[in-house]
């Protein structure tokens, strides 16, 4: 009964250790860093030493740059994200060992023939030698190159003005093309400097970046595995 109970209780934390193990997917989490959540607002002004100007003042004057500046305007970030990596690793060892040993032989000093017979007798059963050998060698070698590109352009808008200026973005963009869903979302920390003439920023300013690029449908459901499938492997010990 004991046994039976032990057995149990073992195939019960083996599936769930699997589970909790493999069958997790990456996730993505776009909640604000905290160094965001903690620096407060910048307080926006409202009064202007010069009324009477010509040229417009406040929210949008006339003669300014068409370019995201407060809460809830909207920036575009044109992500273009490159990475190559190139790894190349060998390795050799090689040992090689020699062992000998001798028993000695007696001599004999004098012209007695029964000591001679006795010390060949004896030269024969000690003088017995040893020898051994091993050698053990290995070698390796290994090599990985990855090359990744993704481009796209990607509406954000300012959730947050923080007092030194910089802006907290999240944008997200969702397409449905034949039945199949596709999902942009990113978020990210950026300069105001940093946008141009056209209110664009590059995704390679952003700090904090987060990207994600989803797709659902029943596209994605088929190249996917079932979870009946992965809890087998995740438990599966060969």
């Amino acid at each position: 009964m004991r046994l039976s109970l032990y057995f149990s209780v073992l195939a019960a934390s083996l599936l769930l250790n699997g589970c909790t193990a493999k069958l997790t997917e990456p996730e993505i989490t776009f909640t604000p860093p905290q160094y965001v959540e903690e620096m407060p607002s910048r307080e926006e002004e409202s009064s202007f030493t010069s009324q009477g100007s010509l040229f417009g003042q406040g929210d949008s004057p006339l003669f300014s740059d068409h370019k995201a500046m407060h809460v809830n305007d909207i920036v575009t970030v044109v992500i273009s994200e490159t990475a190559t990596s190139s790894n190349k690793a060998s390795k050799a060892l090689s040992e090689a060992d020699a062992l000998g040993l001798g028993g000695g032989a007696f001599t004999s000093v004098g012209q007695n023939s029964a000591v001679n017979s006795a010390i060949g007798k004896l030269n024969g059963a000690a003088n017995i030698g040893f020898t051994g050998g091993s050698t053990s060698s290995y070698s390796g070698s290994g090599a990985a190159t990855k090359n990744a590109s993704f481009t796209t352009t990607v509406s954000a808008r300012i959730v947050k003005v923080m007092s030194n200026g910089n802006y907290f973005i999240v944008g997200r963009r969702e397409i449905m093309v034949d039945d199949q869903k596709q999902v942009m979302q990113l978020s990210g920390v950026i300069r105001p400097y940093d946008i141009d003439q056209n209110n664009q920023i590059n995704s390679a300013k952003v700090s904090d970046a987060k990207i994600l690029y989803a797709n659902e449908g029943d596209v994605d459901r088929s190249v996917n595995r079932g979870w009946g499938s992965k809890i087998i492997e995740s438990i599966w010990p060969f």
